[in-house]
């Protein structure tokens, strides 16, 4: 799919991986290793131009954690205009607070839990007809 990869942007994603945020951290062992509804999450990964937090190709969804940054007015228009383009695409984003997984993240999981069901139904449907 993206056989010419930037060779810069692809360095930090990986270096972002390392510099994980502790809601990334913590969600992230949730996901890894097919851990949640037997689906391959994949961290900081590269639709470009932009490095998503977390990815699942089978569904088709995108998961962002924000922290308190995210709530200025710049950030709310780039997010905004970030999930308009990969909407474009066909995927479907979700985003949390870094704060909602910390604190709650079995209620974030849930959440995740209906949006993966939802998408997954989805998807064997269209893989049926």
């Amino acid at each position: 799919m993206n056989k010419k990869m930037n060779p810069q942007l692809l360095q930090f994603a990986k270096s972002m991986r390392h510099a994980a945020t502790d809601a990334e951290n913590l969600l992230w062992q949730r996901l890894c290793a097919k851990r949640f509804m037997n689906l391959k999450f994949r961290r900081q990964h590269v639709i470009k131009p932009y490095i998503l937090d977390f990815y699942c190709h089978e569904i088709g969804l995108v998961i962002e954690l924000d922290g308190s940054q995210h709530g200025t007015n710049d950030a709310i228009e780039y997010d905004a205009e970030r999930t308009k383009f990969l909407e474009a695409l066909g995927l479907t984003v979700v985003r949390y607070w870094n704060h909602d997984v910390l604190g709650r993240v079995d209620v974030v999981l849930e959440d995740l839990w209906q949006v993966c069901s939802e998408l997954k139904n989805t998807s064997f449907i269209k893989e049926v007809f």
